[in-house]
């Protein structure tokens, strides 16, 4: 008896070693990200379904979603809170940042995680020419067996030709995280290219989830990427996939996917 106890004495030993050995040099964390703008839930076909956009997003089992474009009790869709039933729909916390007010609610970005958020805002960007009042939704996340919070941001830069204001925007938004220095995710609408300016200034901070053209509009045939999954530090992300959404019905957008590993 006294050689058995002393056995699982080691094993328990060696099990509490091999927990703090896993903490401390764990596996990757993996996320799956999806970034959309849902058009306030109005399909090309013209038809409101929100059940139709939360199967867009339940068909991936997605981790974390940034959404643009969402309404919030506006007359428009029906005076429904959008970023509720949608949280309702898909089984996810639910943040939302309303940055123009509309019709008698607001409309603006809105995160969705499987993750409680530990911490909330939204902050405005810059509005060059009386332009629509644009924002950054921010959220911090405690993520299982990670002991630092995930920043995930959700934002919808500027559509007009002239590229000042989104140019402004990227300078605002990494301004506003300079001081953040764990583990990010930037996801959204922005409305220009890979290797224009704007994109130019974000990557001087962000690394973009994916390596080669995505294109997610015109929805029916995509020719140009313009909804992005970006990451940063750098070195703490590994990229494992990313791609558009077949869906082409329930948005004037594709939906982009992408699959990240946070290494700890």
């Amino acid at each position: 008896m006294m050689y058995a106890g002393f056995h699982r004495s080691v094993f328990a030993v060696a099990l509490l070693f091999s927990m703090a050995t896993n903490v401390e040099c764990g596996e990757p964390v993996r996320l799956r990200v999806i970034s959309y703008n849902m058009h306030h839930g109005e399909g090309v076909d013209g038809r409101l379904d929100l059940p139709r956009i939360a199967a867009v997003l339940l068909s991936e089992q997605p981790d974390l979603v940034a959404l643009q474009e969402v309404d919030d009790r506006a007359a428009r869709t029906g005076a429904v809170n959008q970023p509720a039933e949608l949280a309702r729909l898909t089984r996810l916390h639910v943040v939302f940042g309303g940055n123009i007010a509309l019709q008698g609610g607001r409309y603006g970005n809105a995160v969705l995680s499987r993750y409680p958020v530990q911490r909330e805002w939204n902050r405005e960007l810059p509005n060059v020419n009386a332009g629509e009042q644009r924002g950054l939704l921010g959220v911090e996340l405690e993520l299982p067996g990670v002991g630092e919070r995930l920043l995930f941001c959700s934002t919808h830069f500027d559509h007009r030709p002239a590229p000042l204001e989104r140019i402004q925007s990227s300078e605002r938004v990494n301004e506003l995280l300079k001081e953040w220095n764990g583990p990010a995710v930037l996801a959204g609408d922005l409305n220009d290219i890979r290797g224009s300016q704007a994109l130019q200034i974000l990557e001087r901070d962000w690394r973009i989830a994916n390596d080669g053209e995505l294109p997610t509009i015109p929805v029916e045939r995509p020719v140009r990427q313009i909804d992005f999954v970006l990451v940063r530090p750098r070195e703490r992300w590994r990229l494992v996939e990313s791609r558009v959404l077949p869906e082409a019905v329930a948005s004037d957008h594709r939906a982009i996917l992408s699959v990240l590993e946070l290494v700890r």
